[in-house]
């Protein structure tokens, strides 16, 4: 069955809309410049809002140390994201230093990105993310990349597809590369940062229907 991760939460409304229409995971942004960040204080109370079978992933572009400490130490993240340009070294070592499931996201623009992403982290980490390269934003910007590079890959870990999907798209992208877990964020907003209920539910809704 297709697993689903809700990405850049902020109110215990659309957490509550994720927990209760079936997401498997659910993100929460620790990135000053995307509209989807959100303080520690903010991610404390909302991670208590989860359920223990659901998995609270928080979003990280290229952290420093005293970033990780402060919100992993708030207890409410199961997994890191890794959304920047870290290396293999400092990716290693962050799982390490925080003793979390740490996904790494890989920027996609041609099939060979997905080649070399594997070969640096497929080994290190607890699941990959394949997201569309360039954009504004590190993710979150609405925008699919070629979905066929992926077809009949073999990965060596758990992975997740994003960019660009949405309740219309998400069965063919599935479909298309059998990716065991999408990943949504502006494909559920009503506007730019601001999650809609009634999207996250008809996402879920789609994704629970391609099996």
């Amino acid at each position: 069955m297709t697993e689903a991760k809700i990405c850049g939460l902020s109110t215990p409304q659309t957490v509550d809309a994720a927990v209760e229409a079936g997401a498997d995971y659910v993100g929460f942004v620790a990135y000053p410049p995307s509209p989807r960040h959100i303080p520690t204080e903010t991610l404390r109370a909302l991670g208590k809002r989860v359920p223990g079978l659901v998995v609270r992933v928080g979003l990280f572009v290229d952290p420093d140390d005293a970033l990780l400490d402060e919100r992993v130490g708030t207890g409410a993240l199961d997994m890191l994201q890794l959304h920047g340009s870290e290396t293999p070294q400092r990716v290693a070592d962050i799982k390490k230093r925080t003793g979390k499931l740490v996904m790494k996201a890989i920027k996609v623009g041609k099939a060979s990105d997905v080649d070399q992403g594997i070969k640096l982290y497929g080994r290190l980490v607890d699941l990959l993310m394949f997201d569309t390269e360039g954009g504004e934003l590190p993710g979150g910007n609405a925008k699919p990349f070629d979905w066929t590079v992926l077809s009949g890959r073999a990965v060596p870990v758990p992975w997740m597809l994003a960019g660009g999907l949405t309740p219309d798209n998400v069965a063919q992208a599935v479909r298309l590369t059998d990716a065991p877990i999408v990943d949504v964020s502006s494909g559920v907003e009503a506007t730019r940062g601001v999650k809609s209920v009634d999207k996250i539910r008809a996402f879920l809704k789609r994704v629970h229907e391609i099996d």
